[in-house]
C-alpha cells in the first residue's frame, strides 16, 4: 500500500496494462494487450456487462460483400470520408476499413449472434449514406451483443476487471503515464492502479447537452478531461452529432435513443401536414440520407412549425408489420411501449435531434492510437480523428474493435520495451491531497449545476449555433466555474456519488468550453456543426481545430491542415457526390 492524505492507506494495483473502460474499445484493447502478452487490468464506472456500448442499437459496419457483392473497403473508406466533410485522418478511415471485416468475423467466431442470410453469411442491412449494405446486425440491440461477447471473452481469457471504479487523474511524471487514481464509488476506497501503459477507453462527452441519448453519469467528458490534464490535445471538440431520432416524451427519457435501424428498415419520417418531408433535403436518399442532413432537416421542420404536440416530428413504421417489427427491431417496440404504451406496429414514433456522439476528442497516432504523453493509448468515443464532421452510423462499434485492438497491442508493445518504470510518489500523492481537498462542505450542489451547463450547450451550441449564442455559452460556462468551486460533497451511506458528480462537472466544464472555442473558430457550416451566421461551407476551414491546456489551465484553440488522401485512394473519394449546401435550410 501506499501512503495517502494524513497517513491514510491508499490501495495499489501493479499490472503491465491498465485499461480505463469497460465499454467494447476497453475490453477489446485488454484482450489484445493479453494476447500479446501482457498482464492487464481493467477497471470501469459501470458494470462490465452495461458499459455505454449496449445503447449503439443498429449494427456494425464492414465491407464483407454478403448482401452487396460490389461492396469493397476502399467504398467505405470513399463513404466515411467524404460524408465526414474530409476532415478525418485518411489513415485512420483506412485502417478502420480494411480491418472491419476481419475484425467483426473474429466476434462472429467468439459467438457474437448476428444475424445471418438462409445459406449462413452474415446479413447485412442499409445504414444512411453507405453506398452499400454493409451493416451487420444482432436485431436492434448490436451493441449488448458485441459488449457481452467481449465480456465472454474477457472472463475466458481470465482478465482482472474491477467494476465501480472512478478514475480522478491520470498518473504523469516525466512526462510518461504510469497509472491513474480512482476510488470506489460504494466505499470510497483509493486504489493506485500502477502500470506501464495505460488505455483510455472511457467515451464522449454528449451527456453536457439537455436532450441526449447518453443516460445519467456516462459521456461526460471525463476521459477527455483527463487526457488534457495529462498533457494531451483534444481535437474537433465542436464536431457533435446528433441523431436524427430521440424519444421526446416522457421527459425522463427525452433523448433516448430510436435507432437508425428503424429508417434502415424502411421507416418514413413525416411532419404534422403529413409530409414525407425529407423530398425537400435529399430527394435521392430521402430517410437514407447522413445523419447531419437528416438531424438538420428535422429540426427545420420543428423549429418552422411544423412538429407534432411534443415538439418532434414522426417516424412511421408500420407498414412493415408487427411480426418482422418484433423480429428486426425488438428494442425499439419494448422501448416505446415502456415509455409510452405506444405500439409502433400501429402508430408512428414522435422523435427530434438528440446530442448522440463526439466525433472529436483526443488527439492519437493512426496506427497505435498513442497519444501525446508516452505510454497513454486511447481508443473509441474519446479519440478523434475518424470520423470528420459527421459519422456514419455502425462506423463507431467497427472503431471500437478495430482501434481497441490497435490500441492494446501497442500498449502491450510499450511495456515490453520498458526497462525501467519510474513511479513519482509525489504525483500520487498530489492526486491523493486534490481528491480529499474536494470532500467539503458547499452552497451548491453538483446536480443542478449539471442541468444548467446542459440547459446552456442546448440553447447555445446545439444542431444550429451561431457567434452571440456560442459567446454566451462561454460567458455561462464561466460563470458555472466559479459555483462548481463550492459544490458540496460528503459521503453518505449510499456511497460516494457525490464525490463523482463533482468530478463529472468539473470534466463537463472544461470539454463544454472546449466545444464552444471550437465552434467559435469554425465559421462555417460542416457536417453536423451548422452555423446560422455562416451557412456556407469553406474551402478554406478544411482544418481540425486542436485545443490544449497551458500551465495555468487556460484553453488553446488552432487549426491543424487535415493530412492529404493516398493517391492510390483518391480515385475512390473523387468518384462521388461533390459537398454542397443544397437542401440544407437552417431556418
Amino acid at each position: 500500500m501506499l501512503g495517502g492524505m494524513a497517513g491514510t492507506p491508499i490501495r495499489s494495483n501493479v499490472a503491465n496494462v491498465l485499461v480505463i473502460g469497460t465499454g467494447a474499445a476497453g475490453l477489446r484493447a485488454a484482450i489484445a494487450a493479453h494476447q500479446a502478452g501482457s498482464e492487464v487490468v481493467v477497471i470501469g464506472k459501470r458494470r462490465r456487462d452495461d458499459a455505454h456500448t449496449v445503447l449503439a442499437a443498429g449494427g456494425i459496419n464492414a465491407a464483407l460483400g454478403s448482401v452487396d457483392p460490389q461492396d469493397s473497403w476502399q467504398q467505405h473508406f470513399a463513404d466515411t470520408l467524404r460524408e465526414g466533410y474530409f476532415l478525418a485522418d485518411p489513415r485512420v478511415v483506412e485502417l478502420m476499413a480494411r480491418e472491419a471485416p476481419a475484425a467483426v468475423l473474429e466476434l462472429a467466431d467468439w459467438g457474437a449472434p448476428f444475424a445471418r442470410t438462409p445459406d449462413g453469411r452474415l446479413d447485412q442491412r442499409y445504414f444512411g449514406a453507405h453506398r452499400w449494405r454493409r451493416t451487420c446486425y444482432a436485431g436492434d440491440w448490436t451493441g449488448r451483443a458485441i459488449l457481452r461477447t467481449l465480456a465472454a471473452k474477457v472472463a475466458e481469457l481470465g482478465l482482472a476487471v474491477v467494476d465501480d471504479q472512478y478514475v480522478s487523474r491520470l498518473l504523469v511524471g516525466g512526462g510518461v503515464c504510469f497509472g491513474a487514481l480512482a476510488f470506489d464509488l460504494e466505499t470510497g476506497e483509493r486504489t493506485v492502479f500502477l502500470a506501464d501503459a495505460v488505455v483510455l477507453a472511457a467515451g464522449g462527452h454528449t451527456r453536457i447537452w439537455r436532450r441526449s441519448s447518453s443516460r445519467r453519469d456516462e459521456n461526460t467528458g471525463d476521459g477527455m478531461y483527463l487526457a488534457l490534464r495529462a498533457g494531451c490535445r483534444l481535437q474537433d471538440m465542436e464536431l457533435v452529432q446528433f441523431h436524427p431520432t430521440g424519444m421526446v416524451a416522457p421527459e425522463d427519457a427525452a433523448g433516448t435513443l430510436v435507432t437508425e435501424a428503424v429508417r434502415g428498415e424502411g421507416g418514413n419520417l413525416t411532419n404534422a401536414l403529413g409530409e414525407r418531408f425529407m423530398a425537400r433535403y435529399d430527394p435521392e436518399r430521402m430517410e437514407l440520407s447522413a445523419r447531419d442532413r437528416v438531424a438538420l432537416a428535422n429540426y427545420t421542420e420543428i423549429t418552422q412549425g411544423r412538429g407534432g404536440p411534443n415538439g418532434g416530428v414522426f417516424l412511421d413504421i408500420t407498414h412493415l408489420g408487427k411480426d418482422e417489427i418484433l423480429e428486426r427491431l425488438p428494442r425499439m417496440y419494448r422501448q416505446f411501449l415502456e415509455y409510452q404504451m405506444l405500439d409502433i406496429s400501429q402508430q408512428p414514433m414522435e422523435v427530434a435531434p438528440t446530442a448522440h456522439y463526439s466525433m472529436g476528442g483526443v488527439v492519437v497516432d493512426p496506427d497505435t492510437h498513442a497519444t501525446d504523453v508516452a505510454g497513454l493509448y486511447a481508443a473509441g468515443e474519446v479519440t478523434a480523428g475518424l470520423h470528420g464532421a459527421n459519422r456514419l452510423g455502425g462506423n463507431s462499434l467497427s472503431e471500437t474493435v478495430v482501434f481497441g485492438r490497435r490500441a492494446g497491442e501497442a500498449a502491450a508493445g510499450w511495456s515490453a520495451s520498458r526497462d525501467l518504470q519510474l513511479r513519482d510518489r509525489t504525483v500520487v500523492r498530489a492526486a491523493d491531497e486534490e481528491l480529499s481537498g474536494l470532500v467539503r462542505h458547499g452552497r451548491q450542489f453538483a446536480r443542478p449545476l449539471q442541468r444548467a451547463l446542459r440547459d446552456a450547450m442546448w440553447e447555445t451550441c446545439g444542431v444550429v449555433r451561431d457567434q452571440d449564442g456560442l459567446r454566451r455559452g462561454l460567458d455561462r460556462v464561466a460563470e458555472l466555474r466559479e459555483l462548481a468551486g463550492q459544490v458540496d460533497v460528503r459521503p453518505t451511506s449510499e456511497g460516494y456519488a457525490d464525490l463523482a458528480h463533482a468530478l463529472d462537472l468539473r470534466a463537463s466544464l472544461v470539454t463544454a468550453e472546449a466545444t464552444l472555442l471550437g465552434a467559435l473558430a469554425r465559421s462555417e457550416s460542416r457536417g453536423a456543426h451548422q452555423r446560422r451566421d455562416h451557412p456556407e461551407l469553406s474551402p478554406e476551414l478544411r482544418v481540425n481545430f486542436q485545443t490544449r491546456a497551458d500551465a495555468d489551465g487556460r484553453l488553446r484553440t488552432a487549426g491543424r491542415p487535415v493530412p492529404p488522401v493516398p493517391s492510390e485512394l483518391r480515385r475512390w473519394v473523387d468518384s462521388g457526390e461533390d459537398l454542397t449546401t443544397a437542401g440544407r435550410l437552417l431556418e
